[in-house]
């Protein structure tokens, strides 16, 4: 049986993983071990991050949502729950949008919320007695 040597395929495949650990600090994109090591953490570090970047989305646009119902005089979870009881489905990207692009739009909601808040059904039913 003829031997094989792999040198040709062992070099190319060095090759490919020094370049993709170039940018890396120090020896961590000179050396094919330390390379190798870089990578695989870095791979981890990606697939966990595209997991959080979704929860860093919603956060940014729930802390915009609460700004935007601040200057209108309504807290975030009141203007939360009052959508919900008036049977509005936007979610909190699209209301972001709205409260960024479109405040009269915006305003509109919240003033829809505000007549669907507990203490204006209070309100409404001290009224009513």
């Amino acid at each position: 049986m003829v031997r094989i040597k792999s040198n040709v395929y062992a070099h190319k495949r060095k090759k490919r993983v020094l370049k993709e650990a170039k940018g890396q600090f120090g020896n961590r994109s000179k050396r094919y071990k330390e390379a190798i090591k870089s990578l695989i953490a870095s791979r981890q570090y990606a697939y966990f991050d595209r997991k959080k970047k979704k929860g860093d989305y919603r956060s940014l646009w729930i802390v915009r949502l609460n700004a935007a119902c601040r200057e209108a005089g309504i807290s975030y979870s009141r203007f939360i729950s009052g959508l919900k009881k008036a049977n509005i489905a936007l979610d909190r990207k699209v209301l972001a949008d709205l409260a960024v692009t479109q405040p009269e739009v915006f305003n509109q909601l919240i003033e829809q919320t505000k007549t669907e808040s507990p203490k204006a059904a209070a309100k409404k039913a001290a009224k009513k007695a």
